[in-house]
Formats: C-alpha cells, structure tokens, sequence
C-alpha cells in the first residue's frame, strides 16, 4: 500500500505513520509544514526506513501538493495536516481559516484531479480519509451521544474550520464523485502529544512544581481515546469503510476534566512521589476558556458493528501507559519545555 499522510509529524498523524510504516510495512509520503506541533523526533524509530519519506511543504500550495501526488500515485491519502488547539483558535483565528479550511480545498482539488486520470480499478480503490473531531458537533447536555447524524453547532474558530472542512469533503464526494471517508474522534491523548492539551500538560507541570490549571469548576466532561485506538480506527474506515460514509470514534471512556487531573496527580503520587506532598496540592482553579463546551460524547456504534473495531485500552490503561512514556521519554519533551512552549496559559482573548 502506497499512502500519504498530511500532517504526519504532528501527534496523531505521527502515530499513524509509526503504525502505517513500522507494522503494516506500507509505503508512506508524509507531507508536513512542521508548525510549532510539527515535530520529527516523533517519527524517530521510522525516519530510516526505506518505506518512509518525508517531504516539508504547505498543503495550501496547490502547484507543490498536486505534483506531489501525481508523482507519488497513492492508494490512501490520509488528511490529518490542521491547526487544533482551541485556545490557540480564540487568540489567532486566521491561520486556522487558511489551514483548516483552504487548506483541505487545495488538498480535495489536488486529489481529484489526480484521482481522475486513474484507471477504473485503480480509481474504484483511491480514497481521501478526511480526520476531524466531534467537537464539530457543539455541545452535550447532561445526557445522550453524538452520532454520525448529529447536527453540527461549532462554538470557536477551531471547531467551526473543522465542520467547514468536513462539509467540503462531503461536498466534493457528492458533487465530484470523489471517493472520500471521513471520521469524527473524541479526544485523543498517548505518547509524543504535544504539551498544550490537557493531559501532557498536567503531566509536565506537576513534574516541574508549576500549577496545575483547571478552567472553571472542572466540571467539563469529554470522551478520551488512546491514540493507537485511534489510528487503527482510521486505518480501518479507510480499507473497509464505504466512499461516502462518516464514521464517529470515540473511547468510551468520559470524564470530568478535574477527574482526569486528580488521576494523573494520584499515579504520579505513586510512580514519582513528591517530598512536599501529594501533586494535587498544585492543583489551581482557572478562569474558564470562552465559550467553552460542557460535555463530548461519541456513540461508536457504526464503525463497532459495521467495521469490527473496539477500543482495546481503558482510560483507567491507557493513562498509565501515557504517564510512564512521559517520565522515561524526557529527550523528547524537554526541548518543547525549553523552548516552543513552558505551559504558559493560552485561549486568552486580547482586544484588537
């Protein structure tokens, strides 16, 4: 299998080519603007493989990305390559408008003018994997799930470029004939995620003696999914999947984000515990993000029955296995700490 991956340095997108190349042994082109969260220390235990390449370029330059795919005949593009923190989306939405948005156009034109010179078996085959988030979907109440039919109510500048760039997939299937997937993830948190999210954040700070900051009452719920579920949720709705379908995927696993902040306090606790107490003293109630969603919540129903696939970690694992990669893996974020980002609090909105 000949694939290409956009936004392959990035968190999923690296796991995705570590999964693609190292355990499927497919062929993989990974194309990357390698932003602040683009990083190819990720991509370590693959980048001399013979099946790996990787190439630095936009996905907004259309004369680059359309020769790139025509030179390189894929069988998959996967289209992971996006800006997607929130908090970053409420200081500078702009950039998430040209990525998210003109971005996809320039990757959705490129791959059908490529798409159309196939012959028909090879065309038949050809699919464009769109990944987006649920948080197209707005917000929960108290109760009920998020399916594939779920209107979408986007509520920041990074939700609503994702529901734009999923409705232009969409449009390009249904108007152009383009073969596309496209799939709807909770939140996602493993190993090499870089430390502005939640869960990495926690993890560094408590480890560095910073505070511990938990927007508003903490009582926002989300639906947490471990990265390699994650990626071989999408591996498999691009080979199994039908051309045209949405398939949500999510974890199972929701939680109260002070819920998630007491755990990783309470494990490191155990795993590196601290002479002047328990981490969750560092524990530091913030004011809240704007418009921020109370509650995620993904019903997987159609990709489990449908494709097969079940999540195989628990949160209750999946954590585990994230903290201790954290505390042996120190090459990796340390750099990041030291330069890129410290923990700094973002999502703060300046007048103009």
């Amino acid at each position: 299998m000949k694939i290409i991956i956009t936004g392959g340095a990035g968190f999923i997108g690296s796991a995705l080519v570590r999964y693609t190349v190292g355990q499927l042994g497919w062929t993989v082109l990974n194309i990357d603007r390698l932003t602040y969260a683009g990083n190819l220390s990720s991509l370590r235990d693959v980048a001399d493989h013979p099946n790996y390449h990787f190439l630095k370029a936009d996905i907004g330059d259309h004369s680059v990305i359309a020769q790139t795919i025509a030179d390189f005949e894929p069988e998959i593009i996967f289209h992971l390559a996006a800006e997607s923190h929130v908090d970053r989306s409420l200081e500078g939405p702009s950039e998430f408008i040209r990525t998210n948005l003109v971005g996809t156009y320039t990757m959705l034109e490129s791959a059908r003018k490529y798409w159309s010179t196939l012959p028909a078996d090879k065309k038949s085959r050809f699919r464009f994997h769109h990944v987006s988030t649920d948080e197209v979907y707005g917000s929960l109440g108290e109760t009920g799930f998020f399916t594939e039919e779920t209107p979408y109510a986007p509520r920041s500048p990074y939700s609503a470029s994702k529901a734009g760039s999923d409705h232009l997939v969409k449009a390009w299937f249904h108007s152009y004939g383009l073969p596309v997937i496209v799939t709807n993830c909770s939140n996602n948190y493993g190993p090499y995620h870089f430390p502005e999210k939640l869960i990495p954040l926690i993890i560094l700070n408590a480890l560095d003696h910073k505070p511990l900051p938990v927007y508003g009452k903490g009582d926002h719920i989300r639906d947490w999914l471990y990265v390699e579920d994650h990626v071989n949720a999408i591996v498999l709705a691009a080979t199994k999947g039908i051309a045209g379908r949405t398939y949500n995927i999510g974890g199972h696993n929701e939680r109260k984000n002070i819920e998630i902040v007491q755990t990783i306090c309470d494990i490191l606790d155990n795993f590196r515990p601290d002479a002047d107490g328990s981490y969750r003293r560092l524990i530091t109630f913030v004011q809240d993000r704007p418009g921020h969603d109370q509650r995620y919540a993904i019903n997987a129903d159609r990709i489990e029955t449908e494709l097969g696939w079940n999540a195989k970690e628990t949160f209750e694992s999946g954590i585990v296995k994230t903290i201790r990669w954290y505390l042996d893996n120190t090459w990796w974020w340390q750099p990041i700490r030291e330069g890129k980002y410290a923990g700094e609090r973002l999502g703060t909105i300046r007048n103009l």
